[in-house]
């Protein structure tokens, strides 16, 4: 409870480590350093004052942020460690607050600090920039104000390709919105995952309502009615070619169905992800349609090394690294020269020459 009326209609307080009551006609100040009984108002007044970081900060959350029970209020109480009766007293979480509590939400680096100008209020500073920029001076970003900045900064990727999942560890740095205010800060954040703030809130008060994967399918209409054919071990490859780290910063809390979990692990994001995204979906129609075709035996003539090879170049394109290979780098079997001349030696027309044994 942050503040309500006791039976004589005086104010009461009760929040972080700062209690303020009355008892028979006196008021009673608690804080984890000592109680105070038996005090008139003025002797109440004098007495906050030896304890002014309970008090500032009872007024920031309860004047400042407001908001008790929403997804805001417990994503700024999280950004200063902030969520349960074993978090750090109030002195020391101000003395953090004076050199800047660091969390990371996904590629997201957030920093909390105590407003110098204040006024005595519990103030809070936020600043946000890319985790890569972490080091860097404040000075050599772009610095922006405004948290719809951001919808430009999200839209594209490094190499100026559109970004269709917002979740991608595609984010690209050299900017930074610095001396927000909690709510602007958490709009900005809004702005870069949308519902991540939500949905993350929704899982830490067991409210998460997760689509799984076979109810979510079969829900699918048009072109992408056919996604619930997708063969239940297919859904393991799907998994782990688009539901992992290295492709998305949710952590997947969806299944096959609620009883039928898939092995592939759902990542270590900080928000969950609570039903397949609608690239998934997309990708997942194209894929229930070429898992539906017929397999069939073929003969293919090809050396060891051209074997490997072929496993080579699916590896690099699958992890996004063909364009580290540079072009003296002819050992890698990905290396552009090295394919170009197995598809002059090989392939006909763009495709392998190879003959099917089940014609």
């Amino acid at each position: 409870m942050e503040a309500s009326d006791s039976d004589d209609e005086s104010p009461r307080i009760d929040f972080d480590g700062l209690v303020v009551d009355v008892d028979d006609g006196a008021y009673v100040l608690e804080t984890p350093e000592g109680v105070h009984r038996g005090l008139a108002l003025e002797d109440l007044e004098r007495t906050l004052e030896t304890v002014a970081p309970y008090v500032s900060n009872w007024y920031f959350w309860s004047h400042t942020v407001g908001g008790e029970g929403t997804a805001r209020r417990a994503f700024l109480r999280w950004c200063e460690g902030t969520s349960s009766a074993d978090d750090e007293a109030v002195p020391a979480r101000y003395a953090n607050l004076e050199d800047g509590i660091v969390r990371q939400w996904g590629q997201l680096q957030l920093t909390t600090r105590l407003d110098a100008d204040g006024q005595g209020r519990g103030a809070r500073q936020y600043e946000i920039r890319h985790v890569d920029d972490a080091a860097v001076d404040l000075e050599a970003l772009e610095a922006h104000t405004d948290p719809y900045d951001a919808r430009e900064i999200v839209t594209e990727d490094a190499d100026g390709r559109y970004r269709p999942l917002k979740t991608a560890p595609t984010l690209v740095g050299g900017w930074v919105f610095d001396d927000l205010s909690s709510a602007d800060f958490v709009e900005t954040v809004r702005t870069v995952y949308p519902a991540t703030v939500e949905n993350w809130h929704r899982e830490q008060r067991d409210e998460l309502d997760v689509d799984h994967w076979l109810e979510a399918a079969e829900r699918q209409t048009g072109i992408y009615d056919v996604v619930d054919e997708l063969p239940r071990e297919a859904l393991e490859w799907v998994t782990e070619a688009c539901c992992v780290d290295s492709q998305c910063l949710k952590r997947r809390e969806w299944h096959y169905t609620e009883d039928d979990h898939l092995e592939v692990d759902g990542g270590d994001g900080e928000f969950p992800c609570r039903e397949p995204c609608s690239l998934v979906i997309a990708a997942a129609r194209k894929w229930a349609i070429l898992e539906s075709e017929e397999e069939k035996t073929w003969h293919l003539e090809l050396t060891t090394s051209e074997l490997n090879q072929l496993a080579e170049i699916v590896d690099a394109v699958a992890d996004d690294r063909t364009e580290q290979i540079r072009e003296a780098d002819v050992y890698d079997g990905a290396n552009r020269y090295r394919a170009r001349y197995l598809r002059a030696k090989r392939m006909e027309e763009g495709s392998l020459r190879a003959e099917s044994h089940d014609e």
